[in-house]
């Protein structure tokens, strides 16, 4: 180790901010200047003071407006806005940061990033990709739900806490992905397709926090925005905070203010199912009372009713009844035996007139030869046998001439 012999004057951090201050502020270039840049980051306090950052494609630098300049601007401008700043360079000591301190500003415009999400808005809305007819309704019990963000950050345990808040019985399936940089809009729609291969995967949640256009611009790509879109269930989009708007927020079938939200949109409150549930169970049980009361009601009336009746005439009534039943249920069968036998002395009749038996009656005889009825002398020939059937029986007889 080697020491120098002459040590510089060690300073304290506040001495090194005071000394860079007073640089800056004595630099003629830095006291008086107009800066270009876009508006990032904005955002105005409670005390009326204007917090940004003046941005272009290689740099930003904080800024500040108090509120007295602020009152002067015909309107505050809008994040990723092009604007000519004028004030002067100092350093906040607190932090060390350089800011610029603006006393005057003039809007020009919308800047290069907003410009760009106003194009690709009118492209896809032109499209329909916005349509509210092609969105879905969300499922009002879902089983299964798909989160599409960072693994690391608030957002998901944010999610996760309100899942478990309100409805514990949903499984949750992550797909992490970047949601901010230059390769996160391939990651989100890798994700978006990883997570889609969950069976029976009812919704899906597409989240980040809030941020500068820059940090949500991931969010405004169209290869994103057409994946929402592909999606074969419902899509939430709780993207950024409530004032944040992406181009997924307009693709999704549902835009939640902040990824909490979105949790909060797709599950319901295990709170209020609850009530609901005691609420149905103090009905089954007042109706199931008041069904008893009322039946209860009924037989003590039929009980009355009864002791009131003299069952005797009834039970008369129904014995001669029986009887006049059984005597035409006699008469019935009589007549159809009668009717039945009529019947079968006419068949036996036409039967014995068919029968051959008849025929040999009046001295007829039937002919067999091998046990077929010989109709025709040519069916004989000399010395064939022949069987011969009577009225009285039958004999044999063989064939002299043919």
């Amino acid at each position: 180790m080697q020491f120098s012999l002459f040590r510089s004057t060690i300073l304290r951090v506040s001495e090194l901010t005071a000394h860079l201050r007073r640089v800056v502020e004595n630099d003629d270039l830095l006291a008086d200047v107009w800066v270009q840049g876009e508006i990032s980051n904005a955002n105005r306090y409670a005390s009326g003071h204007f917090y940004f950052s003046l941005k272009d494609a290689d740099a930003a630098m904080r800024c500040v407006m108090w509120k007295s300049q602020v009152a002067r601007l015909p309107r505050l401008p809008r994040e990723g806005e092009a604007v000519n700043a004028h004030g002067h360079v100092s350093v906040y000591d607190a932090r060390g940061e350089v800011q610029l301190y603006v006393d005057e500003m003039e809007l020009l415009g919308a800047g290069a990033l907003w410009q760009e999400f106003e194009r690709l808005k009118q492209k896809l809305a032109a499209e329909g990709l916005f349509d509210e007819t092609r969105k879905r309704p969300l499922p009002k019990f879902p089983q299964r739900i798909g989160i599409v963000t960072s693994r690391s950050g608030a957002v998901l345990q944010d999610i996760r806490h309100m899942l478990e808040r309100r409805y514990p019985l949903v499984e949750v399936f992550l797909a992490p992905t970047l949601v901010q940089g230059a390769e996160a809009p391939a990651q989100i729609v890798a994700a978006l397709e990883r997570v889609q291969q969950v069976r029976d995967l009812d919704v899906i949640i597409v989240a980040r926090g809030g941020g500068s256009i820059e940090d949500l611009w991931a969010f405004n790509d169209e290869r994103v925005a057409r994946a929402i879109v592909a999606a074969r269930v419902p899509v939430i989009s709780g993207v950024g905070h409530e004032t944040d708007f992406t181009i997924a927020d307009f693709c999704a079938d549902q835009r939640a203010p902040t990824p909490t939200a979105a949790a909060e949109f797709c599950t319901p409150d295990q709170t209020e199912l609850r009530a609901q549930l005691v609420a149905a169970q103090q009905y089954l049980s007042r109706m199931t009372r008041d069904t008893v009361a009322e039946t209860r009601r009924r037989v003590t009336f039929a009980l009355g009713a009864l002791h009131r009746a003299t069952p005797r005439a009834q039970i008369a009534q129904r014995r001669q009844r029986i009887d006049e039943m059984t005597r035409d249920a006699a008469r019935g069968m009589k007549h159809r035996l009668e009717k039945q036998r009529a019947q079968l002395t006419s068949a036996q009749r036409q039967l014995d007139t068919l029968s051959p038996l008849a025929t040999l009656e009046r001295g007829y005889a039937i002919v067999r030869h091998n046990n077929a009825i010989v109709t025709a002398p040519a069916q004989l020939q000399q010395n064939d046998l022949l069987d011969i059937r009577v009225r009285d029986g039958a004999f044999a007889a063989r064939v002299e001439n043919s």
